[in-house]
């Protein structure tokens, strides 16, 4: 799965990982995340992160 960057402060979203401090499990892909997740280190909407690489 592809993995996306935050443009504000550089978190990287790995779906491999998820976010599991806020309740996003492993294997969760960028696009299935909820409308309402936010980057867990910065607050950016999802619509501040880009595909990386």
């Amino acid at each position: 799965m592809e993995k996306y960057i935050c443009t504000i402060c550089g978190y990287v979203y790995d779906p491999g990982q998820g976010d599991p401090e806020n309740g996003i499990p492993a294997g969760t892909a960028f696009g299935d995340l909820p409308e309402e997740w936010v980057c867990p280190l910065c607050s950016a909407g999802k619509e501040m992160f880009e595909l990386e690489g």
